[in-house]
């Protein structure tokens, strides 16, 4: 058994005023994310599945063009290839699982 602490990982700022971290496993990407408030996440899309756990924080979601505020629980699921971006309305903490891996992150 493998075991991280998020606090522990090496962080990258990947887009200005959001910071990440990564755990790779042989099939899947987890992100751990930090947003400053209003941070605008560009549109983009990917091969990856996508869920999308906000674990604190507001945040603003739109994927094929339906826009949804995400709050504290919520999750969202982005399927492969859809359109998506977003804007944390405040401070957010969030977890992304991608499957296949993302080897873009790594």
């Amino acid at each position: 058994m493998r075991v991280w602490n998020s606090d522990d990982m090496q962080r990258q700022e990947l887009i200005p005023g959001a910071e990440v971290g990564f755990v790779h496993t042989e099939n899947m990407t987890v992100a751990y994310w930090d947003f400053e408030a209003n941070v605008p996440l560009p549109e983009h899309s990917h091969r990856h599945e996508q869920v999308t756990n906000v674990v604190e924080g507001v945040f603003e979601l739109t994927v094929d063009g339906d826009t949804r505020r995400l709050e504290a629980g919520s999750v969202a699921l982005i399927p492969p290839n859809a359109v998506h971006s977003g804007r944390s309305v405040t401070e957010c903490r969030i977890i992304d699982v991608f499957f296949p891996v993302r080897e873009d992150y790594r």
